[in-house]
C-alpha cells in the first residue's frame, strides 16, 4: 500500500478541489496583467508540458475515431478555460464558478430525466439569479459580459464531460488527456500569443503555479481517489466547488459576497449535491473539471 492509498479518497478529492479553486484565484491576479488569453495560454503551455512528461502518450496507433474524439475534447477543454478566464476579468471567482456550474448540472439532469433533478436545476437557476445580483442591480448594469462568459464556460464544461468519457474509452489513463491538452494549447494560442512579450519571470512563475494547482495536482489526486470512491460521494464533494471558490476569492483576493449571493451559492451547491451526488448513476471520472 502506497502513502496515497492510506489517505481517505474523499480527502484526496477535497484537496484537488481546493487546489483547483486556489489556482483559479491565482489566475485572477494574472488576468489583469496579460489578459484572459495570455493567462490561459501560459497555464496550458506549462500544464501540457508537465502532463506529456507524466503520461508519455503514444502518437501512433490510434484510430480516426479516437483522434476525432480527443481533438473535440481538446477544443472543448481549451475554450472552456478561455471563457472561464475571461469571466474572471468581470466577476469574483465564487460568482463565476457558481454560474459555470449550471452547465454540468443541466447536463446531469437531462441525462437522468428525473423530475426531481429538473426541479433542482430550476432551483440552481434561482441561485444564479441571486448570485448575479439581478434582484438588486439595474438590469442594464449587470455584468452581462462576465455572466455570458461564465455560462459559455459551463456549456463547454458540459461538452467536456461528455467527451472526457469518450476519450477515456479510447485512451488509457492520462494519455488521452495529455493529447487533448496539446490540442487545447493550440486552440487558445491565437488568443494569447500577443501577450508573450509580457511574460516576465513573475508571470511565468505564476503560470507554472497555476498549471500545477489547476491541472497536474488535481488530475493526479482525482485519478487516485476515483479508484476507491463511489460516484455519489464524488458528486457531492464536487458540488462544494463554488463554496471553495468563494473561500479562495476571499482569502487570496479579498472578494466579499453579499448575503443574498451566499444564499444563491448555497442553492446551487444543494442542487448540485442532489443531482451530481444523490442522483449519480455514471462513472464519476466523467464529472472531473479543470
Amino acid at each position: 500500500m502506497t502513502t496515497a492509498d492510506r489517505i481517505p479518497a474523499p480527502v484526496l478529492v477535497l484537496c484537488g478541489i481546493v487546489s483547483v479553486q486556489f489556482g483559479g484565484a491565482l489566475a485572477q491576479t494574472l488576468v489583469p496583467v496579460i489578459g484572459a488569453g495570455g493567462s490561459v495560454t501560459v497555464r496550458l503551455v506549462f500544464a501540457t508540458v508537465l502532463l506529456l512528461a507524466i503520461a508519455r502518450p503514444r502518437w501512433r496507433g490510434h484510430s480516426r475515431r479516437a483522434w476525432a474524439t480527443v481533438v473535440a475534447f481538446g477544443v472543448a477543454l481549451g475554450l472552456m478555460n478561455y471563457a472561464f478566464y475571461g469571466s474572471l476579468a468581470h466577476l469574483p471567482i465564487g460568482v463565476a464558478v457558481t454560474i459555470e456550474f449550471i452547465g454540468p448540472l443541466a447536463l446531469a439532469a437531462a441525462l437522468s430525466r428525473r423530475l426531481l433533478d429538473g426541479l433542482a436545476v430550476l432551483t440552481a437557476a434561482g441561485g444564479v439569479v441571486l448570485i448575479s445580483q439581478a434582484l438588486h442591480v439595474p438590469f442594464a448594469d449587470l455584468e452581462w459580459t462576465g455572466i455570458g462568459l461564465a455560462l459559455t464556460a459551463g456549456a463547454f464544461w458540459a461538452a467536456y464531460i461528455v467527451l472526457s468519457g469518450r476519450t477515456g474509452a479510447e485512451f488509457p489513463q492520462l494519455e488521452g488527456l495529455a493529447l487533448a491538452m496539446v490540442v487545447a494549447t493550440v486552440v487558445t494560442l491565437p488568443f494569447g500569443v500577443a501577450s508573450i512579450p509580457g511574460w516576465t519571470p513573475a508571470v511565468l512563475a505564476k503560470g507554472l503555479g497555476i498549471a500545477v494547482m489547476s491541472s497536474v495536482l488535481p488530475y493526479s489526486l482525482e485519478l487516485l481517489a476515483l479508484r476507491r470512491l463511489r460516484a455519489q460521494v464524488f458528486g457531492i464533494l464536487l458540488s462544494l466547488e463554488p463554496a471553495f471558490a468563494a473561500l479562495a476569492g476571499l482569502l487570496v483576493l479579498g472578494q466579499h459576497l453579499r448575503a443574498t449571493q451566499l444564499v444563491g451559492m448555497a442553492l446551487v451547491v444543494a442542487a448540485s449535491a442532489l443531482v451530481l451526488g444523490l442522483g449519480a448513476r455514471r462513472d464519476p471520472a466523467q464529472t472531473v473539471s479543470t
